[in-house]
């Protein structure tokens, strides 16, 4: 019975996570490329941004620090805060490694996946703007075991500015 359960709950976790196959501008996505930590230690190392807690409060942490800007708009360094949700409890902070559009970026984050490969780095993954306003209020993020964006939309804080991009961070 619990193996029943155990499957059936990897069954949903990917049909709510995984949609069909890309090819195109996002084919050859890198994958997962190791690592064993969170998202919080590994955007402050990678991002230079030295702020404390779960990722959620980055957000409200960056103002009352008075270190940092923070804004709807991507830059290279900058840290994308997600909102903590019933399907994400403690946010996620991903690193921005490029501004390919208006409505893309690219970024290096880790512990994005669950199984086998949570706490994993993933670099180079696409992040799309799917808000209505083009606010980067709302992302679809790149899915590695489906190779394509997830069909799941995580709201966002929006940016925190002021750090840099730091190369090697693991």
């Amino acid at each position: 019975m619990l193996r029943m359960i155990a499957m059936l709950v990897v069954a949903l976790s990917l049909a709510a996570c995984g949609s069909s196959r890309t090819t195109g501008p996002h084919s050859g996505v890198p994958g997962y490329a190791g690592g064993d930590t969170s998202c919080v230690p590994y955007a402050r190392a990678r991002s230079g941004i030295d702020l404390q807690g779960d990722a959620w409060q980055w957000w409200d942490a960056a103002a009352s620090s008075g270190r940092y800007d923070r804004s709807r708009s991507p830059r290279v360094g900058a840290v994308l805060v997600f909102m903590r949700t019933s399907r994400n409890r403690t946010g996620h902070l991903s690193v921005v490694t490029r501004v390919v559009s208006s409505r893309e970026i690219r970024v290096d984050h880790a512990n994005w996946a669950s199984g086998r490969n949570r706490g994993r780095i993933a670099r180079d993954q696409p992040i799309v703007d799917v808000s209505p306003n083009n606010d980067w209020s709302l992302v679809r993020v790149w899915y590695p075991p489906s190779n394509a964006l997830g069909q799941t939309n995580f709201p966002t804080y929006g940016f925190i500015h002021g750090g840099r991009l730091v190369a090697d961070a693991r």
